[in-house]
């Protein structure tokens, strides 16, 4: 940075995200964002969410957030997603691509994406 109103204006792009990160909505994303989860690919994923939420114009009724470890380090980076008056979905071994697809099916189109949850991976 080399000046003031350089930060500003980074401070003003940035803004849209944080506030997507720290909202009270009614559906939560949550990425497991431990050093397993980082080490795995998590912060592409988180930011693919971001993005996403954003750009599919879903940011009135979803919020993204990180955790700490899910408890579930083999399946990293794991996804969780919290709706009222439901389970919570467990998406597994996620990468910014599938992160597009639960945006659009899952959070815009209400159907979550089987083939990527918990339920629905080898052991």
């Amino acid at each position: 940075m080399k000046s003031l109103e350089e930060l500003a204006k980074i401070r003003e792009r940035m803004a849209g995200k944080v506030a997507l990160r720290e909202g009270e909505n009614s559906i939560r994303i949550v990425v497991g964002m431990a050093t397993c989860g980082i080490a795995a690919g998590a912060r592409p994923v988180l930011n693919a969410l971001v993005e996403e939420v954003a750009k599919q114009g879903v940011s009135d009724k979803a919020t993204v957030s990180q955790t700490g470890c899910i408890g579930i380090c083999q399946y990293e980076p794991v996804v969780e997603v919290f709706e009222p008056g439901k389970e919570k979905t467990t998406y597994v071994k996620m990468t910014p691509e599938k992160a597009v697809r639960v945006v659009a099916e899952h959070i815009k189109g209400g159907k979550p994406v089987v083939e990527y949850t918990i339920g629905n991976t080898i052991i």
